[in-house]
């Protein structure tokens, strides 16, 4: 019963023990609970139970009974660290018995080599015990067997045959009633999909087993460092970080697996590293190689081993014993059959690189470079990179810009298959490194052209299609609807100073589901191959319009400025700097908000011009008298343009990319569309500019007061040429995608815009933080904006800081009479701009709002 149904089996267990049982029955018992303490629970209590459980075995004179506990007690020590002794208890278990119950213990053993990384002894047992426990007809543990055999195979990097026996084992589990084994099963099944390169099915399918073992009531741990290395795979390190720490604790705070512990701080490590933490990254690693060695599992020492040095490198260390030091790493690993190990191979070239050792990093990189033709699509990234810097090393640019092209395909192709835009977009971190290299080598070899196009190659590149929609899933609908209606209890409990904690925890649990559901989802659009072409864009442009693009190599700024059929590159100030002056701008944008504080002007204007400086330069004096389309790397998003001096007085617009400008320049508006106006609850001036733009737009759709509810703002905003939207916005730094506007039932999400057929034509936001995003991944942007430019939406007015409400109002009326004579929406914005008061409050009101795309 102990993994049908645990807990049953403990309350069991101790019944026995409670009647005086026989020294056989009391045996049972004993390990019973003496598993259940192993698995779920305290291990000293469960190896008091087991060696009670052997002294009984003993006393009844059964060796059978004594082979089995000695297996499970041998399994115990292993998980306490005790792992000569924990081999030796299972030596004598196999010695003990033969046939059925010798296969049984075989298992055992097959088990605890697993667990200490012994994967080719693992998997001689098992497959020395798979035959005679179908011969006994004994399907729960022939279908363990196979589970088992199959996650060692996964170790080893044998995906399709980790297939072939999860398949059958699941066959057999459905005919027994071992749920507990079902849902490892299930845990399983998910690390398979992981392995095979299936993001969203690994997490669907590991969010499933951790529903059924919360239904047993029994923690596993394993499952947390499962999830932790999807996760990270996933571009969600800190989340995996989150995830491991919060693991250990409860391990430790039961006295868990001692192994389970290491393999939660390899995680950890992992994860930090991988955040950006080297300093965590290097104190998790130290703690899990002493661990790891003290259990002699020498496979996952080497891991931990890599991992500590790779952080030490990211914390800036390097030296020749670090590279000798990795390729023993790399060699162990090699030995073990580890799929990490060209990973290391590529960790130890990358260090004699920068040590200027030719030779030595050659030979390690050529030996990395050799999983680049097959494995899974991270692998074979690792093999594309390792090829690109032999061709750096080398001096050959066309081999550099090759390779980049070659793990990019990689890369765009394993990126499709995911569905959410959010796992897209951080996915993207993982070619940081080829994208760089393809960008200095164009830089060196090609000019400006060529560093054009490998700047749109990896900019954005998450909005090149639409995300998958998912209409057909009832229950992300039902939640995003408990969602809407928790947030608003919790909103009007604020305003009434009441205690909201409970609907705080419901409301974050419910962004929990909301957000594994979406990651869930596989991507349906193949992508349509299509590949920047710059005389498309020159051509686009013309005579008068200039297009701006920001590239940043070796932290500085570089200016692509194109128009008049060329591009001209220009060097400009460091990234960092702006970055700095951009949170002066906008900390004196959000003082400038409050009347009074006109004192601030002159220093943000002089903000203004340090920008230019930094992010344009020379560039600057080159835009000529036309419209500028700017396209700045995601770390500059918070830039109010309109601010800089060479753009305060011209039709400026941004865009992600110039491929993204392009699309948005030939998307076509809907035929007889309609005018949407939506009012919000809650503003200063109560949206004061919709009942005139109603009268503006005779026949417009207003939605305001009951009419703006969620349901029904989504059903007209889908498909409409014109939208304008005045509602409180509310940018979730923490998760971008649950960035809001407020209507009457409760926010509207991005993850509500994105199951719109097709997103307005035009839409404009009135509201604070609405032109706001997180940068994630190499160069993408998670947040409202983003959300609405791939599914359809030409052009995006916004505000990037918070805005006077009632300023807002005269701003709106002159962009939209604007519209009304045919501007587009940048057009119309200059000159909205220009018929404000010049005071302080107006001119930073304009300021504040930006115009997105091309419409």
């Amino acid at each position: 019963m102990v993994f049908a149904a645990p807990n049953d089996a403990l309350a069991r267990a101790e019944g026995v023990l409670d009647a005086d049982p026989s020294p056989l029955h009391a045996s049972v018992a004993h390990q019973v609970i003496g598993i259940w303490q192993r698995d779920w629970g305290d291990m000293r209590i469960a190896l008091h139970h087991l060696r009670r459980a052997r002294d009984l075995a003993a006393r009844a004179e059964s060796a059978e009974r004594e082979a089995d506990v000695l297996a499970a007690l041998g399994v115990a020590l292993v998980h306490a660290g005790r792992t000569q002794q924990g081999l030796a208890a299972l030596e004598r278990g196999v010695e003990r018995v033969s046939g059925h119950p010798r296969a049984r213990v075989l298992f055992r053993r097959a088990y605890a080599r697993w667990v200490l990384g012994h994967h080719r002894e693992a998997l001689e047992d098992v497959r020395r015990a798979v035959p005679v426990l179908r011969q006994a007809d004994d399907v729960i543990w022939t279908a363990r067997a196979l589970t088992l055999r199959a996650t060692v195979h996964l170790a080893l990097g044998a995906v399709d045959r980790a297939d072939a026996d999860f398949t059958a084992a699941e066959a057999l589990w459905d005919t027994t009633g071992q749920e507990h084994d079902k849902a490892d099963a299930v845990e399983s099944r998910g690390l398979a999909a992981f392995r095979s390169g299936d993001i969203p099915a690994a997490l669907r399918l590991l969010d499933e087993a951790e529903e059924r073992y919360a239904k047993l009531g029994t923690p596993t741990f394993m499952l947390s460092i499962r999830r932790c290395e999807v996760l990270m795979a996933a571009g969600l390190a800190p989340e995996a970080l989150a995830e491991a720490d919060a693991a250990i604790a409860v391990l430790d705070g039961i006295g868990g697996q001692s192994t389970r512990k290491a393999e939660l701080l390899l995680a950890a490590a992992t994860a930090a590293r991988l955040a950006g933490d080297a300093h965590t990254a290097i104190a998790r690693a130290d703690m899990a190689v002493r661990l790891f060695t003290g259990q002699r599992r020498p496979w996952w020492e080497a891991h931990a081993r890599l991992v500590l040095i790779e952080a030490r490198v990211a914390a800036g260390r390097s030296s020749g014993r670090l590279v000798a030091d990795t390729a023993a790493v790399a060699e162990r690993l090699a030995s073990f059959g580890a799929p990490a190990a060209p990973e290391a191979s590529l960790l130890a070239g990358r260090i004699a690189l920068g040590l200027g050792w030719r030779a030595d990093a050659e030979r390690h990189l050529a030996l990395a470079a050799r999983s680049r033709r097959s494995g899974p699509p991270l692998a074979r990234m690792t093999g594309w990179a390792a090829q690109a810097l032999r061709a750096r090393a080398a001096g050959s640019g066309r081999g550099v810009l090759e390779a980049c092209r070659r793990g990019l395909d990689v890369l765009d192709a394993h990126r499709m298959t995911l569905g959410a835009s959010e796992l897209r977009a951080r996915a993207s971190a993982q070619g940081a490194e080829l994208a760089a290299l393809a960008q200095e080598a164009s830089l060196e070899t090609g000019g400006p052209r060529r560093l054009l196009v490998w700047s749109e190659r990896w900019r954005a590149t998450a909005l090149s299609a639409p995300p998958t929609r998912p209409p057909a899933d009832p229950q992300l609908q039902s939640d995003l609807t408990a969602f809407r209606e928790i947030a608003a209890r919790a909103e009007s409990a604020r305003m009434d100073a009441r205690p909201i904690p409970a609907l705080e925890r419901e409301q974050r649990r419910l962004e929990r589901e909301i957000r594994a559901r979406t990651l869930h989802m596989r991507g349906d659009a193949p992508g349509d191959g299509h590949r920047f072409d710059p005389g498309q864009l020159l051509d686009r442009l013309g005579d008068d319009v200039r297009l701006v693009e920001l590239a940043v190599l070796d932290g500085r700024v570089q200016v692509l400025l194109c128009g008049q059929g060329r591009v001209r590159r220009f060097e400009a100030g460091l990234l960092a700097e702006a970055e700095v002056e951009a949170e002066h701008v906008q900390a004196g944008l959000r003082r400038l908000a409050h009347p009074g504080a006109e004192a601030r002007l002159p220093v943000v204007e002089a903000a203004g011009r340090r920008l230019e400086e930094l992010l344009l330069g020379p560039a600057a004096a080159q835009l000529g008298d036309g419209p500028v389309v700017v396209v700045p790397p995601a770390r500059l998003h918070r830039v109010p343009w309109a601010l800089l001096p060479s753009l305060r007085e011209r039709v400026v617009s941004v865009s992600p990319s110039a491929t993204s400008w392009l699309r948005a320049r030939e998307t076509e508006p809907p035929r007889r569309g309609r005018h949407v106006l939506v009012r919000g609850p809650g503003l200063a001036t109560g949206g004061a500019e919709v009942p005139h733009l109603a009268v503006r737009y005779g026949g417009a759709v207003v939605l305001e007061h009951a009419d703006a509810r969620v349901p029904r703002v989504l059903e007209e905003l889908d498909g409409a040429e014109l939208a304008h939207i005045a509602a409180h916005g509310a940018f979730r730094a923490d998760s971008p995608l649950f960035s809001s506007l407020r209507m009457a039932d409760g926010p509207i999400v991005v993850h509500d815009f994105e199951r719109l057929d097709r997103s307005p034509y035009r839409i404009i936001l009135s509201c604070c933080d609405t032109a706001r995003f997180a940068s994630v991944g190499a160069d993408e942007l998670l947040g409202l904006v983003t959300a609405l430019l791939p599914l359809g939406t030409a052009g995006v007015v916004a505000c990037s800081a918070p805005v006077n409400d009632a300023a807002v109002v005269p701003l709106m009326l002159a962009l939209h009479k604007g519209l009304g004579t045919g501007l587009s929406l940048a057009e119309a914005l200059r000159d909205a701009r220009a018929a404000l008061p010049d005071d302080a409050l107006h001119r930073a009101t304009g300021w504040a709002f930006t115009a997105f795309g091309a419409a």
